[in-house]
């Protein structure tokens, strides 16, 4: 039985945290998100399920999962139940730091997490035609390409990806103290303002997540995960 997102929304909360410690110590877990599971479960069920993720990394007891058979098992057909946009940086892999496994979510990653019309076409791909019912758009602290932006760096078409993080930059322009790569307290501010505007962009780019948006089918959050400490803080909705 597997104590993540493919099975635990099924379960309340407290059976979730014996359950998962149960299949730790037993063995491997195999299962895989099925069809009446995404459809089942609710955006606000998704997000709960990923802060637990998030939190058995933290706390070393992470889910021995069997990749093999879940790659067997979705090799005719997979079920996210979200979609997930970060950055490229090595150091954050969402699958690893919210404890997922093979099947449980779409990912996407550009630098700088912003999105264009291939990646919100992506999205309308995950949640309209595949069902997912989340968008999670993931910045983290100390982006490399957050402070590119700020020290403005040009190259080739880098240049161009830095630009869609101009606004986050000004939009923190009331940031006390010092505004610099320099200064960590400044480059995270920018960091959540950006996932913040990047969430209003992906509903400005695309009518179609928009439309699901209002509908109440899906739900757009934002998070960022801390590269020093491993934990993800999901922003107020």
């Amino acid at each position: 039985m597997k104590p993540s997102l493919s099975l635990s929304l099924l379960f309340p909360a407290v059976i979730l945290s014996s359950v998962a410690l149960l299949a730790a110590k037993e063995g491997s877990v195999d299962s895989v998100v099925s069809r009446p599971l995404q459809e089942a479960v609710t955006p606000d069920q998704i997000v709960a399920e990923l802060k637990k993720g998030n939190e058995r990394f933290l706390n070393e007891a992470m889910i021995d999962f069997d990749f093999k058979s879940q790659m067997r098992k979705t090799a005719e057909g997979q079920h996210p139940v979200c979609i997930m946009l970060g950055c490229i940086d090595s150091r954050v892999v969402p699958g690893i730091v919210f404890d997922t496994s093979i099947g449980d979510t779409f990912d996407a990653r550009v630098a700088g997490n912003v999105v264009g019309k291939d990646v919100a076409g992506s999205m309308e791909y995950a949640c309209a035609k595949a069902g997912s019912k989340l968008i999670v758009v993931m910045g983290h602290t100390n982006c490399g390409a957050v402070k590119g932006a700020i020290d403005g760096v040009k190259l080739g078409n880098l240049t161009g990806l830095l630009a869609k993080i101009k606004p986050a930059i000004q939009a923190t322009k009331d940031f006390p103290g010092e505004k610099s790569t320099k200064n960590r307290a400044y480059v995270s501010a920018v960091v959540k303002k950006n996932v913040e505007l990047t969430i209003e962009e992906i509903r400005k780019v695309s009518p179609v997540l928009k439309e699901l948006e209002v509908g109440e089918k899906i739900d757009i959050r934002g998070c960022v995960y801390d590269v020093a400490t491993g934990k993800v803080e999901f922003l107020d909705p």
